[in-house]
């Protein structure tokens, strides 16, 4: 058979071809890019990823976007803080908080698809488990956040907080803000500070280091992890102020070497370290200058002068008025400081801004207005004023009202009772009548 088709090989050399079957066949040029991509299948995946990837960007860039808005990203500049909010119908959005008995509506406005729900932040409050960073920590957790609560329970007390155990969107860190601490969050409110005379009186030295190397520490803290810092600052900024009202472009009469000092030229400080973190770091900070405030939570003998004459009053001692009298300070209940902050923290302005209501009252007038809460009979007994002592505080919020939209709604008259009922538990441990409002 070999030579068969040897022989019959050579026989039709030089014939002419009589078939179909032969004649040559047609060249396939679909067969090279075949072999092509066999070939960049089997020896060059590189090439193929890249060609896949270029695929994937044409389609996802003629994709049609989605008009949906969240879930928004915390830095984002919101309109208002009503967007962080999450109703259950697409509608104007009003709700109703409760703080500690004294309920309110608030007007959240903007409009939210149904459906739609809010994110929920992951949120530090170094200072958490105290007076008023609990009452923060409390809105934070209504509104479904995450709340990393961070003290040292100096002034702080886990009582304060120990309704939120069990919560696994809470928790809490026994932690001192002077040593460094790591977190991945999305805001930080930083509160850490004794805010009274007679505790930050107490250690000086530990109270300026608190001001000052625990706000390093937590600027620090966001600038690595690129978190918005709301610092909470003082009125006592202002010093004894030469400016009455107080404005925020004020820099204030601050002795410098004052048994006050430590707290005063500290919170000067940290709002320093602030603005330097914002300009020189592009940290997101937020400030605000805290003015006198009372509520729930407020410890019973710290040395404050709306504490001290509820006690007393409590206690059937004589409320103690130093110097005449006649110094006058602002009074703001907790909720609308919380309001402020929470506002301040989702908006667009760093600040500073004044936070305080701007209704003045003298120490005597204060001392009334207890009397006609607790014992029309208490006594009051005048005492040699303390170093420092300003003589006037009055907030000017012109630039909240415009900026924030924020004003103090609760007039002293209506929260003192509140903060009444609380200490009268705390005092005399009577549940029925106190248990509300704690």
């Amino acid at each position: 058979m070999a030579s068969e088709l040897i022989y019959r090989g050579h026989e039709n050399e030089n014939q002419p071809q009589a078939t179909n079957f032969d004649l040559p066949k047609p060249s396939k040029p679909w067969l090279s890019i075949t072999h092509f991509i066999r070939y960049i299948l089997r020896e060059n995946r590189l090439v193929f990823v890249l060609i896949g990837m270029a695929i994937a960007t044409i389609f996802f860039t003629f994709l049609p976007s989605s008009s949906t808005t969240y879930p928004l990203h915390p830095y984002r500049n919101y309109e208002s803080l009503s967007d962080s909010y999450f109703p259950s119908e697409k509608t104007q959005v009003t709700t109703r908080v409760n703080y500690n008995g004294f309920k309110a509506n608030v007007n959240l406005g903007g409009k939210i698809p149904l459906g739609l729900k809010r994110k929920g932040l992951r949120i530090v409050v170094t200072g958490g488990a105290g007076f008023v960073g609990s009452h923060l920590v409390d809105r934070l957790m209504a509104r479904g956040d995450s709340v990393i609560v961070v003290d040292n329970f100096f002034t702080g007390r886990k009582e304060n907080v120990m309704h939120h155990f069990g919560n696994p969107r809470f928790e809490l860190i026994r932690h001192d803000v002077v040593e460094p601490l790591l977190l991945e969050v999305d805001q930080i409110y930083h509160l850490a500070c004794p805010a009274s005379p007679v505790h930050y009186k107490f250690n000086p030295v530990k109270t300026i280091k608190t001001n000052v190397v625990g706000t390093l520490n937590m600027l620090g803290l966001a600038k690595r992890i690129g978190a918005r810092f709301l610092l909470t600052s003082t009125s006592e900024v202002y010093g004894d102020p030469l400016q009455h009202p107080q404005v925020e472009t004020y820099w204030g009469n601050v002795n410098p070497i004052g048994v006050r000092s430590c707290y005063d030229e500290g919170k000067r400080t940290a709002e320093t370290l602030a603005m330097d973190y914002h300009r020189g770091a592009d940290v997101e900070v937020r400030i605000a200058r805290i003015f006198n405030t009372y509520g729930p939570r407020m410890c019973i003998d710290d040395g404050r002068v709306v504490s001290n004459f509820v006690a007393q009053a409590l206690r059937k001692q004589p409320l103690t008025v130093y110097g005449d009298g006649k110094q006058t300070r602002s009074f703001q209940y907790v909720s609308d400081l919380v309001e402020g902050l929470m506002r301040l923290m989702e908006g667009e302005h760093v600040g500073p801004f004044n936070l305080g209501n701007p209704g003045e009252f003298t120490m005597l007038e204060l001392a009334q207005v207890v009397q006609e809460t607790i014992d029309p009979n208490a006594k009051i007994e005048f005492r040699q004023n303390t170093e420092d002592d300003p003589h006037k505080r009055k907030p000017d919020i012109t630039k909240a009202k415009d900026l924030l939209g924020w004003k103090p709604t609760v007039p002293l008259r209506k929260g003192l009772p509140l903060m009444v009922a609380d200490f009268r538990q705390r005092i005399f441990g009577d549940h029925q009548e106190g248990g509300s409002a704690s």
